[in-house]
């Protein structure tokens, strides 16, 4: 048995207390942790609130701790009580604290008997930065109003009183009541042939982050795609999105082949409504997904590699704070293209990978030093180090080290590194010691530590850094080129055998602002304008308005409302708020879409016009 202090990660000792150093939380975990919530939720669609109980089990770890800190934002408690080993309740006093933009407020609850649980009734309010509420008509079958959770990164504490950080976790139960033929979904097991009677009991047996807390209420309808996996949606979508997701058992099966067993049971899928802010969200037992995935072609379903991905890489081993969210993002953005070659073909994994690697490129210039860091120095916000670094940069050095060291040596290798930290939150330090001591130690000469250390801490990209070949690419190069310099006509693009990622790069490579008859000329051989694929809509729309083709401004306008994915939207209106027309023009589609966007794009959108407008002024 270890000292009560010490806290066992895998091989490692870690003190408790640098666990409690997470900037993003108030909660104190050297002193107590939580290791189990039961969570009793009553979903109130009129007055677009959660009516909440949650009792917290409690692992006291310092005999002197008086109190137990927790992470809220904007909830209202009404009472708190500590509950004893046997059972009996007392009421808890405790101290709100103001309100920090970023934080929440701080709730203290003086514990000096060290109650066992802790149970808080509460309400969260209607502008829940982690919850989003639809009415029917902003659904796509309007018949029902729809609830979706977005925790990531500290957006638990919205709804749920809790330690809301990534090296804290707990297992947990839930009991949820809703009006009468609304389904209830959570990141835990679900039943796809629950009878929709109002009243669902879920458990999540594994211990999990806060931030992989997550519900949904809504007219949702379930299809089976296979025997542990099922799509859930609306009912006009559901019979779509289960015929686009149709390989998801392949998915789980080929990922397992790569980096062992599955560990959670089953992977359900649910499409939600466009509002939502991002391509997916890898809530265990449960990925949320946009539906700009939906294209027919299941071109984008490496969205869906990336979310089951995250099954091992995030769910299984997870960051310790955001400071180190690369761990979850940049391997499971590595394992993603790992699943997509072997599903899909090499021909498909090197074109995404390559346009992440070229964008990162292009755009990393324009990110602030510190945040190009796969580990950063303090002073990132936790919403702001979710970007294209630990991501884009931090897969390209999971295939540096792939290249060097050989696939079979480093496939063996990673498949150890789950097996090894599975459930547990680990640091970018605790990876590297691990890396060193077992692929670097027992594999010598393949590359040196200084390049590990500028991966992970230098800024940039390294000079060396090794990129796949893509001779489709290296054509549409030639072709681009040729365009633009006159000799070659729009309409002789050898473009219908693009595929998505194809026309994807081809857009990606203009001119920020292209001259606009070379925008009216590609418009005119290939009718991007209204395109249903949102990829490709997003970089069309950008470069036509860069370019001052108004023309297209009313679709521009009919996707920036339509689609509240935060990564196909901002582009537009970035575009769009360059110029005074521009700008104003932006300010009416965001008016017409703002009730219809989550929090969190609202938050985003309204930030950017105010300081377009700012900027304007001077």
């Amino acid at each position: 048995m270890r000292p009560s202090h010490l806290l066992a990660v895998g091989a490692l000792v870690l003190p408790l207390s640098a666990l409690a150093a997470d900037p993003h939380s108030y909660a104190q975990p050297d002193q107590v942790r939580v290791t189990h919530l039961d969570l009793d939720l009553k979903v109130d669609f009129p007055h677009k609130q959660l009516d909440g109980q949650a009792t917290l089990k409690l692992d006291w770890k310092d005999a002197k701790a008086k109190s137990l800190v927790l992470d809220t934002r904007e909830l209202k408690i009404a009472s708190i009580e500590g509950i004893d080993a046997a059972g009996k309740a007392t009421a808890l006093k405790y101290a709100l604290a103001p309100n920090d933009k970023e934080l929440g407020s701080k709730l203290t609850i003086a514990t000096p008997q060290h109650p066992s649980q802790v149970r808080i009734v509460y309400t969260t309010v209607p502008t829940a930065s982690g919850l989003q509420w639809l009415t029917p008509e902003q659904t796509a079958d309007k018949k029902l109003p729809f609830m979706f959770s977005q925790s990531e990164s500290i957006h638990a504490r919205s709804w749920v009183p809790l330690q809301d950080s990534p090296a804290i976790r707990f297992t947990y139960n839930a009991h949820v009541t809703a009006p009468k033929d609304v389904r209830v979904v959570m990141s835990a097991l679900n039943d796809a042939n629950h009878p929709l009677d109002g009243d669902f009991s879920f458990s999540q047996p594994h211990p999990i982050p806060s931030y992989l807390l997550a519900i949904a209420a809504g007219d949702i309808a379930a299809k089976e795609t296979g025997p542990r996996s099922a799509v859930y949606a609306e009912p006009s979508i559901v019979g779509k999105a289960a015929k686009e997701f149709e390989d998801t058992d392949k998915l789980i099966k080929t990922a397992e082949s790569l980096y062992g067993p599955y560990a959670w049971g089953r992977y359900d899928l649910l499409v939600l409504p466009p509002s939502f802010p991002f391509g997916g969200m890898e809530n265990p037992n449960m990925t949320f997904a946009t539906p700009t995935l939906l294209v027919g072609d299941k071109s984008l379903v490496s969205v869906i590699s990336h979310e089951l991905a995250h099954s091992w890489s995030g769910n299984l081993v997870t960051s310790a704070a955001w400071r180190d969210i690369w761990l979850n993002e940049g391997f499971t953005t590595y394992v993603q293209g790992r699943i997509t070659e072997a599903v899909y073909g090499k021909t498909l994994a090197d074109e995404e990978a390559l346009i992440s690697a070229r964008g990162l490129e292009k755009n990393i210039k324009d990110i602030p030093e510190n945040a190009q860091r796969l580990a950063p120095k303090p002073g990132i916000g936790a919403d702001d180090s979710i970007s294209e670094v630990p991501y884009d940069k931090g897969s390209w050095f999971l295939r540096t080290l792939e290249q060097r060291f050989g696939r079979e040596t480093f496939d063996a290798y990673l498949k150890g590194y789950f097996a090894h930290f599975a459930f547990q939150s680990i640091t970018t330090e605790q990876m590297l010691d691990y890396l060193k001591a077992n692929l670097f130690d027992k594999n010598p000469g393949k590359m040196s530590w200084d390049e590990v250390k500028q991966w992970v801490y230098d800024p940039g990209i390294p000079k060396n850094a090794p990129l796949p070949d893509s001779p489709r690419f290296n054509a549409i190069d030639k072709e681009r080129a040729s365009f633009l310099a006159g000799s070659l006509a729009a309409d002789k693009l050898d473009a219908k055998s693009w595929n998505t990622q194809e026309w994807m790069y081809f857009l990606d490579g203009l001119p920020d602002v292209t001259p606009l008859d070379k925008i009216k000329q590609i418009d005119a051989a290939w009718h991007l304008t209204g395109t249903p694929n949102a990829e490709i809509g997003m970089r069309w729309y950008s470069h036509a308005i860069a370019a001052g083709d108004k023309d297209v401004w009313p679709a521009a306008a009919e996707h920036m409302t339509r689609i509240g994915r935060l990564y196909l939207t901002m582009p537009l209106y970035r575009a769009f708020v360059k110029t005074p027309d521009g700008l104003a023009y932006a300010q009416q589609v965001y008016d017409k879409a703002k009730s219809g966007y989550h929090p969190l794009t609202q938050q985003a959108v309204e930030t950017l016009i105010e300081k377009a407008k700012k900027n304007g002024s001077k």
